[in-house]
């Protein structure tokens, strides 16, 4: 049987070997992170670009987020009798959950399609090729520094989140739906606790460096001239969000598993 015989019997190996090459690039990412030299100004560069374009639309984005997560959870608790713990759902909501999400797409979205498309010009205009052929690895000079740049930047961004997600959680509970500032802190500070906000930013550190990886990948990997680019770029972003979810999941399950919640 032929190589082509069995991926023809096989419909799911194209998509298996591209997960492995994937995973391959992860791994490569890690290793020539702690190789020398380090590309400083491109990683700096990189960070600054960014910021520059997702801080803006992810601090827009947080505040109506945490507004309906204050309103629904409030009109949800105030219909079963537990108006006292409405801070601290929706805080535990926003911090937990709604804050790493939401900066993990905004990265990904406005970051990750950036640097997807970047790499993929580099690709087809065959610079990547040239840099093999005088022996600059492409991985450690390119990739390593935008891998990075993501995942400081979702942690930075996470923390805007969550401040600017519970300050709007906290004036919509207040002021729409009559709570009161005393009852809002003080559930908020009986029930939180300082491993909801580490989980919080490892969430995303870990949702950063998938959306760095996947956006390097496709762009790395574009199939067809400029048309191929744009397709891995709406390609990167679908993969992105789709991994996000499952490992959002998978996080979710092993913290609330392994970390004592606070008050049970």
């Amino acid at each position: 049987m032929t190589a082509r015989t069995a991926q023809a019997s096989f419909p799911g190996a194209g998509a298996l070997r591209e997960t492995g090459r994937l995973f391959a690039l992860a791994l490569d990412v890690v290793v020539n992170t702690f190789r020398r030299p380090f590309q400083v100004r491109e990683f700096i560069q990189q960070c600054w670009f960014i910021a520059s374009v997702t801080i803006l639309p992810t601090a827009l984005v947080a505040i109506p987020f945490g507004a309906v997560v204050a309103l629904q959870l409030g009109n949800l608790i105030v219909q079963l009798g537990a108006q006292s713990f409405t801070g601290a759902a929706a805080v535990l909501a926003i911090i937990q959950q709604a804050a790493p999400l939401v900066t993990a797409l905004m990265v990904a979205g406005a970051g990750g399609s950036a640097i997807c498309a970047d790499l993929g010009a580099r690709t087809i205009r065959e610079e990547i090729d040239a840099m093999q052929v005088l022996g600059v690895n492409p991985i450690q000079r390119l990739v390593v520094p935008r891998v990075l740049a993501t995942m400081v930047v979702a942690v930075l961004l996470n923390g805007l989140v969550s401040v600017v997600g519970v300050l709007g959680s906290y004036f919509f509970n207040v002021v729409l739906q009559g709570g009161t500032p005393g009852a809002y802190l003080a559930s908020f500070s009986a029930l939180a606790q300082l491993p909801d906000l580490w989980i919080s930013e490892i969430k995303a550190l870990i949702f950063g460096f998938i959306a760095g990886v996947v956006a390097a990948y496709r762009g790395l990997n574009p199939k067809g001239g400029p048309k191929g680019v744009g397709d891995a770029v709406n390609q990167s972003v679908v993969i992105t969000f789709l991994l996000l979810f499952f490992v959002n999941f998978v996080l979710t399950a092993v913290y609330l598993s392994v970390v004592p919640q606070k008050g049970s």
